[in-house]
């Protein structure tokens, strides 16, 4: 088993050196940079524009589905489970130990880009779609590859990767991050979290997208006002460290040598590479996966295209900052500590993930942190295995057909189990791979399909000015 797990390794490895090399890296920031300059940083200049057409719109009750799909609100809500999830609490811990607090600069930076590149890529999905056999409204980067590149190999190699990336970042990551909660809290076995989580998301999957649309509209907002109210606590708490905090992620990002107690730093080089992998890992800017549930609303693509600005700006700029800060003010993280230990087997030893979240959580509210970080992974975790579930049948389902969706659901549940007792860093780096691999044809797409984007939203505020 243990060569197993070697080869495993060694094998991902490789592939994660050509996934998240320099073209990947080249392509995120081309992408972000071409779209967000070409629109006139409509993310920024448009900021109430986007805001009241997403959640102003949902709060006043709007843009409710027609019957067949679902809400624009749910289909939110169901890419806010796939991009709200440990990403947002392990992810962010498993970044500052890998990649130093540099690392949450990168991840700024990358989602601040990637706010457009997730606009252009819902754009296109609005312009490119169909409907399934049940009438439905479907749609996602490999029918924009196909219809937009006129390119079905391409659009196959996507769906595929896909469906990877479903059992890995959008399975195996959510359904470790909730055993190392449940273990580290509450001294539950993973094998049994595994079973019992598994259980739980086989019987909602079952019901399909509207059924995954009415959990995710419930789940979504209490889980993520919650976790915002107990981070806020925290960094107030520890309110006179944050100007300290804040030099150190800026110093951090373009320092080679961290500087503390002359430890080792972990480089420029490192920092970004982890802080834009982890970045994407969570808001999914550039894989083009959560286009999927924005689809289904069957919503017009600049509006569709809004929505996706909203939800890589909550994920990472709001959520994945939250979890940063509370971590770095409350001293549950050693920058040197870490630095010194990297690359040794000292390292495994260190709190890590959800472990180093949990601590930073319980410096302010004691055991009771521990217990609050572990539900809230729960939740989290639970929505983005619907939400990924989703997309991997969907990518089935392109792939194969509508019969082949029943044996993917059914291998999605048992790899829960599996990753609820497999290693946190090789489940991490297996995920990150499958998210490189991801983006890589989509990126290609969406870039050489970049002309549509904006003459669709030059078309899209025309309108408005009439």
């Amino acid at each position: 088993m243990e060569r197993l797990i070697e080869l495993i390794r060694t094998l991902n490895d490789w592939l994660n050196r050509f996934a998240w090399g320099p073209a990947t890296i080249f392509l995120l920031a081309l992408a972000g940079l071409l779209f967000s300059v070409g629109t006139g940083f409509f993310q920024l200049h448009r900021w109430k524009t986007w805001l009241a057409a997403t959640l102003g719109a949902a709060l006043k009750g709007g843009q409710s589905g027609d019957g067949k799909g679902i809400s624009a609100f749910q289909s939110a809500c169901t890419a806010l489970a796939a991009t709200l999830g440990t990403g947002n609490i392990a992810g962010v811990a498993t970044a500052l130990a890998a990649g130093g607090p540099g690392a949450i600069f990168w991840m700024w930076l990358s989602a601040l880009l990637g706010t457009m590149t997730a606009y252009a890529e819902n754009v296109l999905a609005g312009l490119y779609r169909g409907k399934n056999s049940r009438g439905e409204p479907v749609g996602g980067a490999m029918f924009y590859i196909e219809q937009g590149l006129h390119s079905r190999a391409l659009a196959v190699l996507f769906a595929f990767f896909c469906t990877l990336g479903s059992l890995g970042m959008g399975n195996m990551a959510q359904a470790n991050s909730i055993a190392s909660g449940m273990q580290d809290s509450f001294g539950v076995p993973p094998l049994v979290t595994g079973l019992v989580v598994a259980g739980a998301i086989a019987f909602t999957i079952v019901g399909g997208i509207k059924r995954v649309g009415r959990v995710t509209e419930k789940i979504v907002p209490v889980m993520a006002i919650g976790y915002t109210v107990g981070a806020v606590a925290i960094i107030a708490a520890n309110w006179r460290s944050l100007p300290a905090v804040t030099a150190l992620i800026f110093e951090e990002a373009f320092s080679v040598r961290a500087g503390l107690g002359g430890a080792a730093g972990y480089g420029v080089a490192r920092a970004l590479r982890v802080g834009v992998a982890r970045g994407v890992c969570s808001n999914e800017a550039g894989l083009g996966s959560s286009v999927m549930a924005n689809s289904a609303s069957g919503g017009t693509p600049v509006g569709q295209g809004m929505w996706g600005i909203f939800e890589v700006a909550v994920d990472t700029l709001f959520m994945c900052t939250l979890t940063g800060f509370s971590i770095l003010c409350s001293g549950a993280y050693d920058p040197a500590r870490y630095a010194a230990a990297l690359g040794t087997p000292g390292f495994d030893a260190l709190p890590n993930g959800a472990a180093l979240t949990s601590n930073a959580f319980r410096q302010v509210f004691g055991p009771f942190g521990g217990a609050f970080v572990a539900v809230s992974l729960v939740l989290f975790a639970f929505s983005t295995l619907l939400g990924w579930s989703f997309y991997g049948a969907q990518a089935v389902e392109y792939l194969w057909g509508p019969r082949a969706c029943g044996i993917y659901k059914a291998v999605f549940v048992v790899v829960i189990v599996i990753g609820c007792v497999a290693k946190l860093e090789l489940v991490w780096q297996i995920s990150d791979t499958f998210n490189g691999l991801m983006a890589l044809p989509n990126l290609l797409a969406i870039l050489w399909l970049s002309p549509k984007v904006f003459r669709e939203t030059k078309k899209a505020f025309a309108k408005r000015k009439k």
